[in-house]
């Protein structure tokens, strides 16, 4: 709770204003629950059993909520814990974009609460679509597997997005006016959100893999098939499916799925330490963004070995949950060191442009 006395702001007379303080605190609960519902969804999918609850809204007929408990067993139990989780942060999700209506001065933070809101409500709306029109077809590929998808990568971003309003009503945001200027350093205000676009799109990679049950299309690492780049003829892949452990089979669009994912790992790696460490010398002044950075760097690699592990150890369901987490937790951190890198360059040239007390102002020709 340091963090949100820290962060909550205070009165005239130097006091911690408690409506601040609790609007802090609903936003950082309703963060971290979110990132426990993407973790859960992660495991759900990971296991294979987003179908163990086959109605929505209700769940074998009973509602959601008065489900007995004696039925929640197997994938079922893992499914409606998903359900219910979901329901909570989006009760708390209304709860944040009220307090925010109610308390925010800013207009910015009152839409940002009320897109949160609608966000949630979308999503969840998505997930009971993936149930409902699971076995429908379009294009070859099932409704379920588009709206799972779908469902994925934008609870990743509902999560950045509550991310980034924590980020907002902290204090080290509210201090940034004083913050250095990044001199030397303002190509970071592109390349930290350019390191982010890039793990985005392995999140959204990494989720196609998932749903279309393509993560170990390749089963040895760090060669493919025993090299480099594997063929992917008629031949090869009949040879393929012959030697593979299971009686799964795999196609050549899910091995090229495969390849262009740990390409992008290995690219988004490079860049990520790039920019943390450049983050690092550039934020000579703020220690919680120098500690972000360093962050940054070492969940990168986290996530770079979970995704090894999954490959090697045959996919466990809770290596591959850990690797959808960390992902999402590398995602926030990137967003917020960009939020971060635009809003010092922002104050920085707001305060080249204003006079120095006790100076007259520049004259404009």
């Amino acid at each position: 709770m340091s963090f949100v006395v820290q962060s909550a702001q205070k009165t005239p007379s130097g006091e911690v204003d408690p409506y601040q303080q609790t609007l802090v605190a609903v936003s950082v609960f309703t963060t971290l629950a979110t990132l426990a519902l993407v973790s859960v969804g992660g495991l759900v999918t990971s296991k294979g059993v987003g179908m163990s609850v086959p109605d929505w809204p209700t769940s074998y007929g009973y509602n959601m909520f008065l489900f007995p408990p004696s039925l929640w067993k197997g994938g079922v139990f893992d499914e409606h814990v998903h359900r219910l989780l979901a329901s909570f942060v989006g009760l708390m999700t209304f709860g944040l974009a009220s307090l925010l209506q109610w308390k925010s001065r800013e207009r910015l933070m009152r839409r940002l609460g009320w897109l949160a809101f609608g966000l949630v409500v979308f999503q969840g709306l998505l997930g009971g679509l993936r149930v409902v029109l699971d076995r429908q077809a379009l294009l070859g590929t099932t409704l379920g597997t588009v709206f799972g998808l779908a469902h994925a990568c934008i609870g990743q971003s509902f999560f950045v997005l509550l991310a980034s309003i924590t980020l907002r009503l902290s204090r080290p945001w509210r201090g940034f006016s004083k913050g250095p200027s990044l001199v030397g350093f303002q190509w970071l205000r592109w390349a930290f959100p350019l390191a982010t676009a890039l793990i985005f799109l392995q999140l959204v990679l990494g989720a196609s893999m998932r749903h279309q049950h393509a993560g170990l299309a390749i089963y040895d690492f760090p060669m493919a098939y025993g090299r480099w780049w594997p063929a992917t003829d008629s031949e090869s892949l009949f040879r393929y499916n012959q030697l593979r452990p299971d009686e799964s089979t795999v196609t050549a669009a899910q091995i090229y799925l495969q390849m262009f994912h740990r390409i992008g790992a290995m690219a988004t790696l490079i860049m990520v330490a790039i920019c943390g460490y450049s983050g690092w010398r550039a934020f000579r002044d703020i220690s919680f963004l120098r500690r972000a950075c360093l962050l940054w760097i070492f969940v990168l690699a986290i996530q770079a070995a979970l995704g090894i592990a999954t490959v090697l150890y045959n996919k466990p369901a809770d290596v591959a949950t850990a690797h959808v987490a960390v992902g999402a937790v590398s995602l926030a951190c990137g967003t917020i060191l960009s939020l971060c890198a635009w809003r010092l360059v922002a104050t920085s040239q707001v305060r080249v442009h204003q006079p120095v007390r006790g100076w007259p102002a520049p004259r404009t020709v």
